[in-house]
């Protein structure tokens, strides 16, 4: 009987270290995909980005993807033309940055969720007024992951 419970004391034992694992893997996956993310954001800002570049961005999201950008964009529900908005809104300012720098600072995992933070510092010129803009900025961004991809983005920036 002793026996017995050694054995189930190792069984469950072991089940736990392989679980952990998978956990970790998880994680691990969900880390690597937040880096990509970023990277294809971030080549997506940079004054020479094409419509490819915007592409392989759009790529990561869902069809139906929610943003929410407080206090500009404040609705994060999930819409069938999500990703078809961010489309349009992005290629209307699509290469208008005559310099852009981001630094991806902390990416934290979690179940289904991604967050990462990093920091920004662009200049160009407003598609529609011509004026120049200047920005520099902390930004937070909290991705909800739904099949492989961003359901949901609530940005948070200073």
């Amino acid at each position: 009987m002793a026996r017995e419970a050694i054995l189930k004391k190792i069984i469950m034992f072991l089940c736990g270290f392989a679980l952990s694992g998978l956990v970790e893997a998880g994680d691990k996956n969900l880390e690597d995909f937040a880096k990509s993310y970023f990277k294809a954001w971030q080549t997506s800002q940079s004054p020479n980005a094409s419509k490819k570049d915007l592409e392989h961005y759009l790529s990561f999201l869902a069809d139906d993807v929610g943003h929410q950008h407080l206090p500009y964009d404040p609705d994060d529900s999930r819409s069938p033309e999500g990703k078809e908005q961010f489309r349009k809104g992005m290629t209307y300012y699509l290469g208008t940055h005559t310099s852009y720098e981001a630094k991806l600072d902390k990416v934290v995992t979690g179940h289904n969720v991604i967050v990462i933070t990093y920091s920004t510092s662009s200049s160009g010129k407003h598609a529609h007024t011509g004026q120049v803009i200047n920005q520099s900025y902390d930004t937070m961004e909290v991705l909800e992951i739904d099949k492989e991809k961003v359901s949901v983005i609530r940005k948070y920036s200073k």
